[in-house]
C-alpha cells in the first residue's frame, strides 16, 4: 500500500484547525462562535485597504477570520526552512487575527506558543 500523500495545503489545513483548536481552549467566552477559516488568496477588494499582502482578514461583525494561505507560505521570510518554522509562522499569522478580533496581543492569547516569525 502507498504512504498516502501530504501536500501544503493539507499541512496548512492541519495546523490552522490546531491552533484554532488551542485557542478555542484558551479564550473559550471570548472566541465562542468564531469561524476560522481559510483561503489561498486575499480578495481583490481588500488590497485598496491594505499596505502588503494580508496574512489574514477578520470581519468582527461576522467573527470570522479567514488565513491566507499562499502569502503566508510564499512570502513569509523563515530563517529556518524547515517543518517546524513553517508551523511557527502559520501559527502567528492565526494567533495575531484571533488576538485582532477580541482586542489582545497575540502573546496574551498564547502565552505559551506565540513565537512572531
Amino acid at each position: 500500500m502507498l504512504p498516502l500523500l501530504e501536500s501544503r495545503q493539507t499541512r496548512f489545513e492541519d495546523v490552522l484547525a490546531d491552533a484554532a483548536e488551542y485557542l478555542m481552549g484558551q479564550w473559550p467566552d471570548e472566541l465562542a462562535g468564531v469561524r476560522f477559516r481559510w483561503a489561498d488568496m486575499p480578495p481583490s477588494e481588500l488590497a485598496p485597504l491594505a499596505r502588503e499582502v494580508p496574512q489574514w482578514w477578520v470581519d468582527h461583525r461576522e467573527r470570522t477570520i479567514t488565513v491566507f494561505r499562499l502569502p503566508i507560505q510564499r512570502l513569509v521570510q523563515l530563517h529556518v526552512d524547515d517543518d517546524w518554522h513553517k508551523r511557527v509562522a502559520i501559527e502567528s499569522c492565526i494567533f495575531r487575527a484571533a488576538a485582532e478580533l477580541i482586542g489582545r496581543e497575540p502573546w496574551e492569547i498564547a502565552p505559551d506558543r506565540y513565537r512572531h516569525h
